[in-house]
């Protein structure tokens, strides 16, 4: 599948880091408009003001055989169509050592960004908006290409009209040498059955059609047709499901359909699409986007206007010639590059990829010392999943307080610097860059959910500072495929979602008497469900158990009759994979139908608001959760007497600070910032310090805490098994015990 893209928005404008360059071909850059593990998006600005979305490569990606292949023959595509509704190409060089393309620059929103944050389009804007795209697809056809990628993220609105970008895997007609005959490329979602099965020889300009009825559906609802989730669902949905066009307007609902034929000859033309969409009484077209739309691009567009001038260039120097650092370069190279004092048993900190700063003689000169240095936290303080952040952040506080009484009279002291994120998605990527914008902030603990983390992981990667996670299981943080470059980002304390699927279900064989498990996939986060739903299957598989499966909807209600034909199918035990209010519906509806049978589930349900919701359905439940109990850690007798001690030591510090037991999650979160802490203690004198080599340094201990031990593997993710088990009883969770390693009581 193809990489994400960054769109260029100006919504995204970020400054530039002290690695990037200051000018490129004669563009001066002003910002970042996104970034990836392929490379940058600029935003630049030619001497005549000019200004242009600039994608660069990274050069170890460059260096990937075919890759000069594949972006000369993204450059050439893109030159190829000539429309109105096509960004054009402005220069490029495919030749250069970290290769480059400039694209006129559309300073208006996205059509995902603008639906996420206005809601779906009106007829008309869709009826536009289709129409435009149509023809733009009718010039790619035209010139004996398909783009391959038409989704909401490859739409730019504008004041005028929207506008097709990036033709990153675009190809002729036909062509299959440089792509894999059994490689899924594109997004998910937006991708026609022929292209979601990579029956290469099938792609054609009908597959862009179908792509096209999937955008117009997500414009008229606001949802795309086959719902959301982890890829792999979504393919299989896109090739056996029919579409979910509720919602989509009367007379566009069979253009729609027709688009979405899953036999490509029954999909019309997009030149055919064009002239059904041509509008009988036509209006302006400056006005046919809703008001928010229109009131975003004005606002960004004046944001243009208070971007930098373009610096004079001096008389008798070469304007071809490399740029020096900028001024601004140079301010964030001194902030990036400050330093904690080294030698003589100090801590130096500095950034490795730099020298040191120069006296007046250009000699280097001695690093001024550093008197703080900080972990971050990025955690959902004030949104949905508060309970858990608030948790994180009492823990890593914790430690950090832990770690200046422990460390009186060093050479410095830490600090805590924290980020709420709420939440929100939208917002993820500018709470995260507060902190990795910070020089001082070596680590960060977080986030707090999986979707949070995604958006966030960005602005990590570019800056090169370690993202420690106790509660975000999704899989992707670690695992980013046999082609992409291999994660030194994350550092997951927690398994997999994936694993801790195959747990719960290895947790349910504990019951000798279970013979046919019922297995619940519910929708409403639609990642995590099903990659709990595969461990599951992958688990049940290994102890010999054939589970019925059943999947439904996220915003499905009516849990008895779903629940009663699960029983009625020989269900003798039940397993949730799905969030806290569908498990409490489930809870109920199993109650309601007389079910006696054991009722397993997973971390997104764990917690006390379960407890609250479903009130006495609750009890009974068995919940695998990658969390310990603190106190009835510190009373487990069977525990090492040295072990149980860190944990009573936590436990007091936790009830002299704040007056309670510690809600779960404070006493992880706690332990990886200590983790932390200690190698600083321990490995800092020995040399200077460097974000760069940390993410490794860190992978590489095996640390002991209060709630356990912590080792990782060679992808950054938590060895050993790392989920426990709990029994709800009398309004409370009852610790048992780690979730076993292998199936039990295993059926021949």
């Amino acid at each position: 599948m193809s990489q994400p893209t960054p769109v260029p928005g100006p919504a995204a404008l970020q400054p530039l880091l002290p690695s990037d360059p200051s000018t490129i071909a004669g563009y001066r850059l002003l910002g970042r408009l996104g970034a990836g593990g392929m490379g940058v998006v600029y935003l630049g600005r030619t001497d005549t003001g000019a200004l242009a979305a600039v994608k660069v490569t990274l050069a170890d990606q460059a260096d990937q055989p075919d890759f000069r292949t594949r972006f000369r023959r993204e450059v050439e595509a893109a030159r190829l169509v000539t429309s109105p509704w096509a960004v054009p190409v402005t220069g490029a060089d495919p030749d250069a050592p970290e290769p480059w393309m400039a694209t006129a620059f559309v300073p208006g929103p996205s059509l995902g960004e603008a639906v996420r944050a206005h809601g779906p389009l009106p007829e008309r804007s869709v009826r536009i908006l289709g129409g435009a795209v149509a023809r733009a697809l009718a010039a790619v056809h035209a010139a004996g290409l398909v783009h391959r990628d038409v989704k909401p993220g490859n739409v730019l609105l504008a004041v005028d009209g929207p506008r097709l970008i990036d033709f990153g895997i675009a190809r002729a007609t036909g062509e299959t040498g440089l792509t894999s005959t059994d490689m899924v490329v594109g997004t998910p979602g937006f991708l026609a059955p022929e292209q979601a099965e990579a029956r290469a020889a099938e792609i054609g300009p009908a597959a862009d059609v179908f792509a096209l009825g999937c955008l117009l559906a997500f414009a008229a609802t606001g949802r795309p047709p086959f719902g959301t989730g982890a890829p792999d669902a979504l393919l299989y949905r896109t090739v056996h499901d029919e579409p979910d066009l509720d919602g989509v307007p009367e007379p566009l609902l069979d253009l729609v359909r027709q688009c979405l034929a899953k036999e490509p000859a029954a999909r019309p033309t997009a030149d055919e699409i064009a002239l059904r969409l041509t509008e009988d009484t036509p209006g302006a077209l400056a006005d046919w986007l809703p008001a928010p739309v229109v009131a975003t691009i004005a606002t960004r567009s004046a944001a243009m206007l208070a971007l930098p001038d373009i610096d004079p260039t001096a008389p008798g120097t070469d304007p071809a010639a490399p740029a020096g650092p900028s001024r601004r370069g140079f301010l964030l190279l001194g902030a990036g590059a400050a330093v904690l004092a080294a030698g003589g048993g100090a801590y130096a900190l500095w950034d490795s990829r730099r020298g040191g700063d120069t006296g007046g003689d250009g000699k280097p000169s001695a690093p001024k010392p550093r008197n703080t240095w900080a972990i971050g936290v990025l955690a959902d303080l004030s949104g949905p999943a508060q309970e858990i952040g608030r948790a994180q952040e009492r823990g890593a506080r914790l430690a950090v307080e832990r770690f200046n009484a422990a460390h009186k009279g060093k050479p410095f002291t830490l600090e805590l610097k924290v980020s709420d994120d709420r939440g929100d998605r939208g917002g993820a990527l500018a709470a995260a860059r507060r902190l990795t914008s910070d020089p001082s902030v070596i680590a960060v603990l977080g986030p707090t959910s999986d979707d949070i983390g995604m958006a966030a992981l960005p602005a990590f990667e570019e800056a090169g500072v370690p993202l420690l996670t106790t509660s975000a299981g999704y899989n992707l943080f670690t695992l980013r495929g046999e082609t992409g470059p291999r994660n030194t980002t994350v550092l997951r304390a927690i398994p997999s979602h994936f694993m801790a699927g195959t747990f719960l279900s290895w947790s349910v064989t504990l019951l000798p008497r279970v013979r046919r498990p019922g297995v619940l996939q519910e929708r409403t986060d639609d990642y995590y469900s099903w990659q709990y739903v595969s461990g599951t299957r992958f688990g049940f598989r290994q102890a010999g158990l054939e589970p019925h499966f059943r999947v439904v909807p996220g915003r499905a209600t009516d849990y008895r009759s779903i629940l009663g034909e699960m029983i009625d199918a020989g269900m003798d035990a039940y397993v949730h994979c799905g969030v806290r209010s569908t498990a409490v519906l489930a809870a109920r509806a199993l109650n309601r139908l007389g079910f006696t049978g054991p009722r397993f589930t997973g971390q997104h349900v764990f917690g006390s608001e379960f407890l609250k919701e479903a009130g006495s359905d609750a009890e009974g439940w068995f919940v695998c959760a990658p969390v310990i109990d603190p106190v009835q850690r510190a009373a487990d007798t069977k525990q090492k007497a040295a072990d149980r001690k860190l944990t009573q030591a936590f436990l007091d510090v936790h009830r002299r600070r704040y007056g309670t037991t510690p809600a779960f999650y404070t006493g992880e979160s706690f332990d990886v910032v200590n983790m932390v802490t200690s190698w600083l203690v321990t490995s800092a004198a020995k040399g200077p310090l460097t974000r760069k080599g940390l993410w490794e340094a860190l992978r590489k201990q095996k640390y002991t805490g209060a709630m356990g031990g912590y080792a990782f593997d060679k992808n950054g993710d938590l060895s050993g098994v790392g989920t426990f088990l709990y029994g709800v009883q009398k309004g409370a969770y009852k610790f048992i015990g780690a979730a076993p390693n292998e199936p039990q009581n295993k059926k021949s």
